[in-house]
């Protein structure tokens, strides 16, 4: 199984948009009892709050449930925990790092490194902006976690069905 942790400042908007988006991917592929999904931020703001209410109606518009995501903080042994440790930008890149043991600096990325359709290096804070910020994420997560996706089908061992033929879901 390989472990993902989307990581942004409060985990009320970003990360946990990634979370519910990709979680969902990994379901449409066939992958969710393969990928193991969390997130959380790099600051303790909103500890045990719901995502955001603007990240929860954007998400929901597109048929993504957020409703069980809670905001926690990030810890270090997170970064053990996690094979992959994805930032939403470089500033909460630089907090993971500061944290970061340096043998485990290669769990750490941008997760705009995934996109196939966006140059952007980060996914912009919605939090202060107006509500088409939400929807603008969710487009960057979308096309971030479908390179992901394309990413660990790389990474995971195929999957035999019952005549021993190796195949990859999707």
């Amino acid at each position: 199984m390989i472990k993902v942790l989307f990581v942004c400042m409060g985990n009320i908007c970003r990360s946990p948009t990634a979370e519910g988006v990709f979680r969902q991917f990994l379901r449409q592929q066939g992958l969710d009892g393969r990928v193991e999904v969390d997130s959380a931020g790099t600051h303790g703001y909103h500890v045990g709050e719901l995502p955001d209410p603007r990240t929860q109606r954007a998400a929901a518009a597109r048929g993504y449930d957020l409703s069980n995501i809670r905001a926690r903080k990030v810890a270090p042994e997170d970064l053990e925990y996690f094979d992959l440790v994805l930032a939403m930008d470089q500033n909460n890149m630089e907090v993971l790092r500061r944290m970061c043991p340096p043998e485990l600096a290669n769990r750490l990325r941008l997760f705009m490194n995934y996109a196939k359709n966006f140059d952007d290096d980060e996914v912009p804070d919605p939090f202060y902006g107006l509500g088409h910020g939400f929807d603008l994420v969710i487009d960057m997560v979308e096309d971030a976690s479908s390179g992901l996706i394309d990413a660990l089908l790389e990474k995971l061992p195929a999957a035999t069905d019952n005549g021993g033929k190796v195949s990859r879901p999707g």
